[in-house]
């Protein structure tokens, strides 16, 4: 009963935080205004050109996942791999983070690859994404600091007041991106540590993890992982193209909010919605986005990037046996 409950909660209260999330930032919104500019504002070929890259940061990461496995003598179909990955991020939209263990089954059961010895390598691999966005989020802050500073100086933002410190938009973004990064390390560490307590795991699980030095290619792991992040960049970024009210805003403002909305993805909701879009709606109006327009553009392109995450698991699903029907 107490286990029974305990998966309740876990499947229960990701869902509702994002709810309560996003009841919250759209309490006073006008959802008529935001389909009518779906119907007839949004440029559904920059829509669709957008979400191509979302299509190949998922192909990219599986293939690069494939890497990771070749040193553990683990050689699964490369399209098992992509689909598996399609199934897992799918699987993460109704449980958070399930998708990283579901991956794994799915090599386990049509490639027989060792589960705790892949789930080693899902281990690496955040680590090595942990590492990148940290990279991409120190070059942003040095390249906008200017429109930091500016934005400081404009709203009276001095170390002196508390009630400046805490009436500043910037200031709960700061501290969403650092609660953010904390529960990433939290996630990690506890997610070894529950591993470690499964007798046998331990030790296939570390030699996955140190299947980054068995790598046979590394530029290419490199140019897999620059790949994967570049994609999810430009399926965020192409989407400014999508409204009039976005298409003026520069590169280095797209930047900005996909670092943002980066971090708050961490938070276990069901793709990051809520915490998402509290992040890319307040850095908007930072940019001169009125808090309508900034709403429509988190609430359509959230919704239409959630769909295809969707629609890619279940290909992935119709996929897997399909092509692995002569191990039957």
């Amino acid at each position: 009963m107490k286990k029974l409950f305990k998966k309740t909660l876990k499947l229960i209260l990701p869902i509702v935080l994002g709810g309560f999330i996003l009841f919250w930032v759209y309490r006073d919104f006008d959802f008529a205004e935001a389909g009518d500019v779906l119907k007839h504002g949004t440029n559904w070929w920059w829509m669709l050109f957008s979400l191509l890259f979302g299509i190949f940061a998922q192909v990219f990461r599986g293939w690069r996942w494939r890497q990771t496995l070749e040193p553990l003598d683990a050689f699964p179909k490369r399209r098992d791999c992509v689909n598996a990955i399609f199934v897992s991020y799918a699987a993460s939209l109704v449980v958070p983070r399930i998708g990283e263990v579901s991956r794994c089954g799915i090599l386990a059961k049509y490639d027989d690859v060792s589960f705790a010895k892949s789930l080693g390598t899902v281990v690496t691999e955040r680590l090595v994404d942990t590492l990148t966005i940290l990279l991409i989020t120190g070059i942003t802050v040095l390249l906008q600091m200017p429109i930091f500073v500016t934005f400081l100086q404009q709203t009276g933002t001095k170390i002196p007041s508390m009630m400046h410190l805490l009436t500043s938009v910037w200031f709960y973004i700061v501290l969403f991106c650092f609660i953010g990064v904390a529960m990433l390390l939290y996630y990690l560490r506890k997610t070894l540590f529950f591993y470690e307590r499964v007798k046998g795991f331990v030790l296939n699980i570390w030699e996955g993890i140190m299947s980054l030095r068995g790598v046979r290619n590394i530029p290419l792991f490199i140019f897999y992982t620059l790949a994967i992040w570049a994609c999810y960049f430009f399926h965020f970024y192409f989407t400014f193209y999508c409204f009039a009210f976005t298409e003026h805003l520069g590169m280095m403002a797209a930047l900005v909010m996909f670092v943002g909305g980066t971090f708050a993805v961490i938070v276990p909701t069901p793709n990051g919605a809520g915490p998402w879009h509290f992040a890319v709606i307040s850095m908007m109006m930072l940019y001169g986005v009125n808090v309508t327009n900034a709403g429509i553009f988190a609430l359509i392109v959230h919704g239409i990037q959630t769909f295809l995450v969707v629609l890619l698991g279940i290909y992935g699903l119709a996929a897997l046996p399909f092509t692995n029907r002569q191990r039957k």
